[in-house]
């Protein structure tokens, strides 16, 4: 997975893209772990939805089980 675009970082963190630039220059550290930080945020919400269906999923068979067994 790439990293977030230059104007997303822009946005969240409410800098310029000299400043980003600056960062990775510079801070190269720093920059790494931004990237980093958002790489794990789109696993855990990747994470996250795949665990929201498969409650949905279980929902629907224990309604169904439910009605069958009425």
């Amino acid at each position: 997975m790439d990293g977030p675009s230059l104007r997303k970082l822009e946005s969240d963190l409410e800098v310029n893209k000299t400043t980003l630039h600056n960062w990775k220059s510079n801070r190269p550290k720093l920059y790494e772990f931004i990237i980093d930080s958002y790489k794990d945020r789109e696993t855990l919400k990747q994470n996250l939805t795949y665990l929201i269906d498969q409650k949905k999923q279980i929902e629907n068979e224990i309604d169904f089980t439910r009605q069958r067994v009425s």
